[in-house]
Order: structure tokens, then sequence, then C-alpha cells
């Protein structure tokens, strides 16, 4: 297909398409035009989409109510210039990719520590399944599409039994027939690997397990608040006040402790694109309650001499 003919199928997507304005808006931040489906493109719209829109829990710790619909999810992605955890995140690219003709199935997955996935794990995770690609190295045309892991996937995979290798990381993916399959994450990653059911779900079947990250006290997610950016020469997360940016090799990693307010949120700003839009009061509080938690951590495990000092942890938050 050629360039020209691709830009007018574009338009014409865009022209029939209810939800246009929200998908011309969500592939402006993506930083990308409309294209005719190809794994390609969804290359690229992967890429793009992990690199600019952060994996990131600020919404839970600031009481931001966000549901899981994945129509709403699209709408905050596009226009709301912040991120969100896997619900969020492959729910609003599923329907990114749905508008622009894409056949997508969600299913229901566990992110795992250890070796298999516990039975309590199954349904902490949707994951995405892109059809129809076919290609030389993709005999079934079938692509594991994840932007919601945070720190794995630059680009999806086809599912095909092996190795699979980026500039950074290593995975493996396995098969496990009837069309389930189970990706195993790099030693560096922050989790072992995730197991993908076969059938396809709703993402109402993930109501349950939102709820109880949301409102439980045993939830991580409602314990540490959480930034994580994939890109293609690394990693960069934050947890709490600790930013940690991983580059190119296990061994090329550095680790900075904000002790401002004001330098944490600059930060979030310039390296992960989150602009928190809450109540200076409401930042403030969230700034002592990530102090705190640094502080117990560190009382808890030890640290190294230069990140341990309580002098160094000071309020600046704005008024």
């Amino acid at each position: 297909m050629s360039a020209t003919t691709a830009r007018r199928h574009a338009r014409r997507l865009l022209r029939q398409d209810g939800d246009r304005r929200t998908v011309e808006a969500y592939l402006d931040r993506l930083g990308l035009p409309a294209e005719p489906p190809s794994a390609q493109a969804l290359t690229r719209l992967h890429r793009a989409h992990v690199e600019r829109v952060p994996y990131e829990t600020f919404w839970l710790h600031l009481g931001e109510p966000l549901g899981i619909d994945p129509s709403a999810s699209m709408r905050h992605v596009a226009r709301g210039g912040r991120g969100g955890y896997c619900f969020h995140l492959n729910g609003a690219f599923s329907e990114l990719l749905t508008h622009l003709g894409y056949r997508v199935t969600r299913h229901v997955a566990a992110v795992h520590d250890g070796d298999v996935p516990t039975d309590a794990s199954w349904g902490n995770h949707v994951a995405l399944v892109v059809h129809d690609l076919v290609g030389f190295d993709n005999p079934s045309g079938r692509w594991y599409v994840d932007v919601g892991l945070g720190d794995a996937l630059h680009a999806p995979l086809p599912i095909v039994t092996g190795e699979h290798r980026d500039r950074v990381m290593r995975f493996t993916l396995s098969t496990l027939g009837g069309g389930a399959f189970h990706l195993g994450h790099d030693p560096a990653g922050s989790f072992a690997g995730v197991a993908v059911e076969a059938r396809p779900a709703s993402m109402p079947e993930f109501a349950g397990r939102h709820l109880f990250n949301v409102t439980s006290p045993e939830s991580s997610f409602a314990r540490t608040v959480t930034a994580q950016r994939r890109h293609a020469d690394g990693v960069d997360l934050m947890r709490g006040c600790v930013l940690t940016r991983r580059r190119l090799t296990a061994t090329d990693t550095s680790t900075q402790v904000f002790a401002r307010c004001g330098e944490w949120l600059d930060g979030l700003d310039e390296i992960f694109g989150i602009r928190l839009d809450a109540r200076a009061d409401a930042t403030a509080e969230l700034w002592r309650r990530v102090l705190a938690g640094h502080r117990q951590w560190l009382g808890g495990v030890g640290a190294p001499a230069a990140l341990a000092s309580p002098a160094r942890m000071l309020d600046g938050c704005p008024a």
C-alpha cells in the first residue's frame, strides 16, 4: 500500500468514527498519524504508547476516581495528559486499536513472581491479543500486546514460542495450547512472568480486582505510589520518592532520592510527563505520606548512607 493510499484510508477511517476527536487526540499524544492495520504500524503505536503514556498510580493516592470502562479510559489517556495502571492503559489502547481497524481481544492474565502464577494472581492483569497480522515470523498472525506492564514490553511480540530480545531486555514466550501463552520476564524485571488465558474476556470481569486494588489495605498499589516508563534504551521507575533509571544493561543503573517536593514534582514532569493537577493541599499531603513511607523503608531494610539522612527529606510543596 502506498503512502498516499494509506493516508486516504486513515482519513476515511476517522471520518466514519463517532469518537474521531478522541482518537485524533490520542494519536496526537502518541505523535503518530492514523494508519491502516499492519504489524509495523502496531509496533509504532506500542512503542509510542509505553514511551509517552506512563504506568502510574498517582490517581489512586490522590483519591481521583478512575473506573475501568475502556471508552472512559481512552478519553482519560487522550485528553488528560496522564496515565494509569494495566486496566486503564490496556483498556484504552485496545479501544484505540479497535477504532483504527485492528481486531483485538482482551484476556484474563496473571502477573506473578515465582515459577508459576498462584490462584490468587489470576485476574490481576488484563492482556491484549491482536489478530490477523500474519508475517514471516508470525504465521498465526497473533500478537501479544501489553502497554500496561510498566517495565516490560517495548514492542508487541509474536505469539510464537522462543526467546525475544530488544536492546535492553530478554523475554521468553511459551505457547500453552488452546491459545493460552506465558511470558517470562527479563531476569532484571520487576516480576517473573505473565500467564494469559486463551478465552477472550470483557472488562467487567476485572471490576472486583480493581475494587480490591483501590480500597484494600492489602493492595500493593495502595501502599506505594509508582510511575514507570519504558523506552528504547531502558526503564525509568519512581517508587515513592526514589527514582531508578536502568540503561541498556542491568549494571548500568542509577538511583536518586528526591529530597524536596518541588524537585520531585519536576522529576515526575520531566521524566514521566506527569503533571499533577490536584489541589496544593492534596499534593502536599501525598508528599508527606511519601516521605513517611520512605523513612519507614529506610528503618526496615537499610540503605546506602548517602540516601539515609532524614535531614535531606525536606518538605517544599506549593502552599
